[in-house]
């Protein structure tokens, strides 16, 4: 699990992908629009590969993921312009829907198979901790590539590690055959539509506990936008995938403290979304530091709400009622993107990253008035 979310971060285009946009000409409202594009597929897709992973083989949906991503990486290089940025997020989109409520599943019951659901949440915690190991790996790397071979080095080395995080896909632990190994070989699309409906319309818990995931990684698709952040402050370009290591390391941190404080959760929260809100409007590179804790809390938030979920819902449609959650966050990631388009006109991006204090911090503040009743 720890190589699959290693390799499926470390891909050279990460860090630098947004600034390949402005670099081929593309305007700040354009490049938004891609990310449109790119949340609108994962958010089309989110529901049918939820329900495909409870009834076919997660593993093979898991190898064929990144193969999807690759096939994008390599358009984008090939191809520099906005019908290759475009198709390549397609198939980014498709690759990420196809992994989004597949692997929480798969994790999830794997471990209470060996009677370890109780480590889920470190687990999934450290294995987003190590995924951004591999952002911090492929940020540092990116620099010196960059320098020798371009974006096409970039890209052709982001392809070749796709190719390797599906062979470890492939390997993760499970049947090979259809559904979850957990008795679902049988089962129709209908049933587990059925099932998902049942548990989310019936259960209050589970629609809460969405609704906090749905909001944390809706709000958290503003991530993409970092590099412009960095770039902002006044730095060379082959300054800025550096910097962002500094944000992606943060960020890593808060996952391998994953399961830990939830009690917390509220006040932290809270001051996550005040150190956002200074450090991106600091317009310096030292605020870079405070985003960069603020990104930590906000994944530690996000496998506690996680956790949260998985411990809700049953075995019979769990990916699929991830997978609601999944799509629940790309709609908001969709209003999030349009937003920074449209706010674009009028304020940089230090300004744009400072508003999205503000989700946070009514989250925090709800979360603390529910704990007190």
């Amino acid at each position: 699990m720890y190589a699959y979310a290693f390799l499926q971060d470390f891909v050279l285009l990460y860090p630098v992908y947004a600034v390949l946009f402005a670099d081929a000409g593309l305007s700040p409202a354009a490049i938004s629009s891609l990310f449109v594009i790119w949340s609108v597929t994962t958010f089309a897709l989110e529901l049918p590969s939820g329900l495909w992973a409870d009834v076919f083989s997660r593993r093979s949906l898991l190898a064929a993921s990144p193969l999807l991503a690759g096939a994008g990486f390599g358009l984008w290089v090939l191809f520099p312009s906005y019908p290759a940025f475009a198709a390549g997020l397609v198939l980014w989109g498709a690759g990420s829907a196809l992994r989004s409520g597949t692997v929480q599943a798969l994790v999830y019951e794997e471990l209470r198979r060996v009677g370890a659901a109780g480590a889920y949440a470190r687990l999934a915690g450290r294995s987003e901790a190590v995924g951004l190991l591999g952002v911090v790996a492929a940020s540092a790397v990116a620099a010196p590539v960059l320098a020798a071979g371009g974006y096409r080095a970039a890209g052709a080395a982001s392809a070749a590690v796709c190719a390797a995080c599906a062979v470890a896909g492939w390997f993760l632990p499970g049947p090979r055959g259809g559904g979850s190994g957990a008795g679902r070989e049988g089962a129709s699309l209908r049933s587990v539509v059925g099932e998902g409906w049942a548990q989310v319309r019936g259960e209050p818990a589970v629609r809460w506990s969405l609704a906090l995931v749905v909001v944390l990684e809706g709000v958290t698709a503003l991530d993409e936008y970092v590099p412009l952040l960095v770039r902002s402050t006044g730095v060379a370009a082959a300054s800025v995938p550096l910097l962002v290591l500094v944000v992606t390391a943060g960020d890593a941190v808060g996952g391998w403290f994953a399961g830990r404080g939830v009690r917390w959760l509220a006040p932290v929260l809270g001051a996550g979304a005040v150190l956002l809100a200074v450090g991106s409007l600091g317009g310096s590179p030292g605020g870079v530091a405070g985003v960069a804790v603020a990104f930590g809390v906000f994944r530690w938030a996000m496998a506690a709400a996680d956790a949260r979920l998985q411990e809700r819902i049953g075995d019979g449609a769990r990916a699929t009622v991830t997978s609601v959650a999944g799509f629940g966050s790309e709609a908001v990631a969709v209003v999030v993107f349009a937003g920074w388009a449209l706010g674009s006109r009028w304020a940089g991006a230090g300004a744009l990253m400072a508003v999205a204090a503000v989700p946070y911090l009514v989250t925090a503040v709800v979360l603390g008035m529910a704990r007190r009743r």
